[in-house]
């Protein structure tokens, strides 16, 4: 699947995305074949220089890089050159995200010295949701603030939910005004509400922290409940932020983060797992009804993501609380026709005779979305 063309479609990409204990990288052919991967050790989210320089040389030739980065900020609403100012003004955001920052640019800095004439390109998952309209965007917070600082929504996942928009225009055609919800459900979890393939909403906020419940993540709280815990039990900010992003979400309510786990727990009669899926399909179910208000109704749903694409009893008992906007699922569908090994690959339409919704599972491929953005930079005169 071509998602966009270019004089540098040709290209072999070499996406770069750094995870919390390590680093995947992931070489594309022009045709967006997988021709080498290697997954680097990277602890505390940094890996060694040496075995970077080694990983690359082995898996062959390299014309362009692309690094998914977290967070651009208000600067970066789209992907751009990597530079040595452009660096600088990503380190300058580490602050809005300490836990992701840092080892993209961690990743980027070992990629560069390996690579150091090839040219490199940031993709930011903050960029899709750049647009979303102010209402969206907007916290009712007091005005100088706003003004002295970036306090806003800026969403998260967007590589993820920007491939997922892409690949359901290709597989339900011409559709001018299509509303997809896309459900990007895995350690992390985010909707989005897109609208002819542009964010209009999403469940994230000004962390990756705000939204669904995810696998270590608690998702939304009260600020209320937060400032009382410090307040009243003195707990400090390091502690509180720390429990919240690991020792919430799944694993806070059921003592594991695996939602396979979960799941099979509670249909053993465990009631902390019961109550765990529970929460997780009552906050998913709420998210994706309010995605479709903000849409203005719904034509498509797309699960995607670790938990996404592989659990039938999530995708079947959101779609039972859904069944009021037109939601019904067939779990016996086949995969879609013409998904090979390639792009689209374990793509298959999930929707139930006659429901009003068409319902999808998308194999994530945020690599192929960093591709095409590299591809697209690379393709424009330079400046």
């Amino acid at each position: 699947m071509a998602l966009l063309s270019s004089a540098k479609s040709a290209a072999r990409v070499l996406v770069v995305n750094a995870g919390s204990s390590s680093l995947k990288l992931r070489l594309l052919d022009p045709a967006d074949r997988l021709s080498g991967s290697a997954d680097l050790p990277a602890p505390r989210g940094i890996a060694d220089g040496a075995s970077v320089r080694a990983a690359i040389e082995g898996l062959g030739a390299v014309d362009a890089v692309g690094h998914r980065i977290v967070h651009g900020g208000t600067q970066f609403l789209g992907p751009v050159r990597v530079s040595a100012a452009v660096v600088q003004r990503l380190e300058a955001l580490s602050d809005l995200a300490p836990l992701h920052q840092p080892k993209s640019l961690a990743a980027l800095a070992a990629v560069w010295a390996a690579l150091p004439d090839v040219p490199a390109v940031a993709c930011f998952d903050t960029a899709f949701h750049a647009g979303m309209p102010l209402a969206a965007a907007t916290y009712a917070l007091p005005v100088e603030w706003r003004k002295r600082w970036d306090l806003r929504r800026f969403g998260f996942h967007g590589l993820s939910h920007s491939y997922v928009a892409r690949r359901i225009a290709d597989l339900v055609g011409p559709a001018p005004g299509l509303r997809l919800v896309s459900c990007h459900l895995g350690a992390g979890a985010s909707l989005a509400a897109v609208l002819d393939g542009r964010s209009v909403d999403t469940t994230m906020g000004f962390t990756p922290l705000d939204g669904l419940v995810m696998a270590t993540r608690s998702g939304s709280v009260d600020p209320g409940l937060v400032l009382w815990l410090e307040q009243h039990i003195g707990m400090p900010p390091a502690e509180l932020a720390a429990a919240l992003e690991y020792r919430g979400g799944l694993l806070g309510l059921a003592g594991t983060a695996d939602m396979r786990e979960v799941l099979a727990a509670g249909e053993q009669g465990d009631p902390e797992a019961a109550l765990a899926a529970g929460v997780y399909l009552h906050r998913l179910r709420a998210g994706v009804a309010a995605m479709a208000a903000a849409l203005g109704g719904l034509d498509a749903l797309a699960f995607t993501g670790g938990v996404g694409e592989n659990s039938v009893p999530i995708r079947r008992r959101t779609a039972e609380g859904l069944a009021f906007l037109g939601v019904a699922v067939d779990e016996g569908t086949g995969a879609l026709s013409g998904a090979g090994s390639g792009a689209g690959a374990g793509d298959r339409e999930i929707t139930a005779p006659g429901a009003r919704v068409r319902t999808f599972v998308i194999a994530a491929r945020e690599d192929l979305q960093i591709a095409a953005e590299v591809r697209a930079v690379l393709s424009e005169p330079a400046a």
